[in-house]
C-alpha cells in the first residue's frame, strides 16, 4: 500500500524541530530539512503535477503542544495527505528543563489518537514517522545542559515504549509508518551515529536526505 498524491492535493508537514524550517539561517535549514528535499524532489519528478507544500511543525513542540493549535493549524487545512513526526520532546531529557513535563507512554499514545482520530475520519492519508535517537558515544550538549550516555540510556527507556505507541497507531488508524529509528540505527553501524545527527537528535544534511527518500519512498 502506497500514498497516492493526485494534482492539486494538499500535503502538510507537522511535528517539532527536525521538521520546522523556521532555524537560524546559518543552519542552511532550506538547503538541509526532509520536507524541503521532498518537495523538491517531487517537483522534479512531477513537474505536471503541482501540489501545495505546508510546513506547521514548531521547534520544541510536543503532542500536547500539537493538540493545542491542531484545529487552526492542521484541520483548518484539510490536508490530502499529513506527515507527523513528534514525540523526541516528551522525552526525559525534558527534565533538565526546570518547567519540563514528561509524559508516560499511555498518554503520549491517548494524545498522538486524538490527533489523529478526525484526519482518519476525513480520509486523510496519513504518513507516521517514528520520533529517534541515535547512539551518540560521549557527552554532548542538550538545550543549556551538556549530558553523558548515562541520560541518553535513561532516554533511550523512555522512547522505546512510545516508538511501540506509534507503530500502534499506525495500524489503528490505517497510517503508513516510516521507521526512522531502526533505520538511523541500522546506517550508524557502518559511518557512526554523527553522520547522520550530530547531537543524535538532530539530522544533519545526510540524515534529513535518507528521511526524504523514505517518505518519498511511500509515494506512488
Amino acid at each position: 500500500m502506497t500514498i497516492t498524491i493526485r494534482p492539486a492535493s494538499t500535503v502538510m508537514f507537522t511535528g517539532d524541530s527536525i521538521t520546522d524550517l523556521q532555524r537560524p539561517h546559518d543552519e542552511d535549514p532550506y538547503a538541509c530539512s526532509y520536507p524541503v528535499r521532498v518537495a523538491g524532489e517531487w517537483s522534479l519528478r512531477h513537474p505536471d503535477r503541482p501540489v501545495t507544500w505546508l510546513n506547521t511543525a514548531v521547534a520544541g513542540h510536543k503532542v500536547m503542544d500539537l493538540e493545542a493549535r491542531w484545529q487552526a493549524d492542521v484541520l483548518d487545512a484539510r490536508p490530502d495527505v499529513l506527515s507527523i513526526l513528534v514525540g523526541v520532546n516528551d522525552l526525559g531529557w525534558h527534565t533538565l528543563d526546570p518547567d519540563g513535563h514528561v509524559i508516560p507512554a499511555d498518554e503520549f499514545k491517548a494524545g498522538y489518537g486524538r490527533l489523529l482520530a478526525p484526519l482518519a475520519d476525513a480520509g486523510t492519508q496519513l504518513i507516521l514517522i517514528e520520533p529517534f535517537l541515535l547512539p551518540i558515544q560521549g557527552v554532548v550538549e542538550a538545550g543549556a545542559a551538556l549530558v553523558g550516555e548515562r541520560e541518553r540510556e535513561q532516554w533511550r527507556e523512555d522512547l522505546d515504549p512510545k516508538i511501540q505507541a506509534v507503530h500502534e497507531l499506525a495500524g489503528e488508524y490505517g497510517a503508513h509508518l516510516i521507521p526512522a529509528d531502526r533505520m538511523f540505527a541500522e546506517l550508524s553501524v557502518t559511518t557512526g551515529p554523527e553522520f547522520w545527527a550530530e547531537d543524535g537528535v538532530h539530522p544533519t544534511s545526510a540524515g534529513h536526505s535518507v528521511l526524504a527518500t523514505a517518505w518519498l519512498d511511500l509515494v506512488a
